[in-house]
């Protein structure tokens, strides 16, 4: 087995297991968050105590079930933000992974080790999952396609929950192209009709730094080649700080509901950020929790009614490159919420989201993200195929 030059994987024994010897993944090596089960390892959701007090699974996720039926074989288990409760990649129990397109910089969470595995070329693809955009951060830091499926559309058993109404596994690959191959394995049919026409929604453009939207305008010109020239749209007039509010309002009542038990019970060592998010979940205030779950459903039905009949929305997967390993607490914090003002769009809706590796800021990689109505997966996976070859 090779040396894991940038840490993108659980430390200890790495965790194997053979695929089918035939299959539509055949010969193809993945890796998994460690949040899904694997029969016979350990599940440690990036946390030593919570390791320490939950059993060694006895039966694997279905998802990863499924890939190992199509022929594709597990080579290790990755690092992830402590309880998925992050965004930059940062674990101090496990190490931070490097970033292998932006060393000076961090990975992007909470599927780190999945996509610093991908983009250094260790593995064909790996799983991760996306609560508030833990698969499409990643990929546009390290310069990968990620895809954040249409919430409920593939089965999250056997995978540890942070907000159960908000998450869904998700994907890496270095290829669009593989990107789809795994896509038709995991996702059911859907509606695969012809996607269009291209939107440009405003405010997540205008929240981009500008040596981003620089670097993205001619993969959005590229696309519009394709799909005919982007719409401009207002899809946010309450402003992106609205969209992150109702997001973080809504979940943190979840992820309380989901894990605080655990850990009011074991008082669990936490690293920087983490022990500080879990206490605002705690004491979110009720009434803030409510207001968030009803401006999701105003979100929700904008979203749908305007995706309906199959318009991809277009915007930067992150307002920037992945922030510097230097950066404070204060500075984390600010890229947060900018960030997840836009990653709100599909959470809130649950929509489908793939990011796509077309540009580079100030020397660092930048994603643009295609958006399209839940259902249709795999036409916007189809679509970026088509887009990216």
């Amino acid at each position: 087995m090779t040396e894991d030059k940038v840490g993108a994987f659980v430390p200890g024994p790495r965790a194997s297991v053979a695929g089918a010897a035939t299959g539509p993944l055949a010969g193809l090596r993945f890796a998994i968050k460690d949040l899904y089960d694997l029969a016979g390892w350990p599940t440690t959701y990036g946390n030593p105590d919570w390791a320490r007090t939950h059993p060694m699974p006895g039966s694997t996720a279905p998802i990863v079930t499924m890939l190992l039926e199509a022929g594709a074989s597990v080579v290790g288990k990755t690092k992830t933000v402590e309880l998925a409760y992050g965004l930059t990649g940062e674990n101090v129990w496990h190490g931070t992974p490097t970033n292998p397109k932006a060393p000076d910089r961090f990975p992007g969470g909470s599927s780190c080790g999945s996509a610093a595995a991908v983009a250094s070329g260790q593995v064909d693809f790996a799983l991760g999952s996306d609560t508030g955009g833990s698969v499409r951060i990643p990929a546009s830091y390290c310069g990968i396609f990620g895809i954040r499926p249409s919430w409920g559309a593939i089965s999250l058993a056997g995978a540890c929950a942070l907000g159960p109404s908000f998450d869904t596994p998700g994907w890496f690959a270095p290829s669009a192209a593989l990107l789809r191959r795994v896509g038709e394995v995991l996702l059911p049919p859907g509606n695969s009709a012809a996607l269009g026409p291209l939107l440009r929604p405003g405010k997540p453009w205008a929240n981009a730094e500008a040596t981003t939207a620089e670097a993205l305008a001619p993969a959005l010109a590229r696309i519009e080649a394709l799909l005919g020239p982007a719409l401009a749209i207002g899809l946010a007039p309450e402003g992106l700080e609205t969209f992150y509010e109702a997001f973080r309002c809504a979940s943190a009542a979840e992820v309380w509901a989901a894990l605080g038990p655990w850990v009011a019970e074991h008082k669990p060592s936490f690293g920087p950020g983490v022990g500080e998010r879990f206490a605002a979940a705690r004491d979110m205030p009720a009434q803030k929790a409510a207001e968030g779950r009803a401006f999701r459903q105003v979100a929700q039905a904008r979203l749908h009614a305007l995706l309906a009949g199959g318009a991809v929305l277009a915007f930067p997967t992150s307002p920037g490159p992945a922030p510097l390993l230097s950066a404070d607490q204060a500075t984390q914090n600010s890229v947060r919420a900018r960030t997840m003002g836009v990653t709100a769009f599909a959470g809130l809706a649950g929509l489908c989201e793939v990011s796509l590796p077309l540009g580079m800021a100030d020397g660092a990689p930048v994603g643009l993200s295609l958006v399209a109505g839940p259902g249709r997966d795999l036409a916007l996976l189809a679509l970026a195929e088509r887009f990216a070859s």
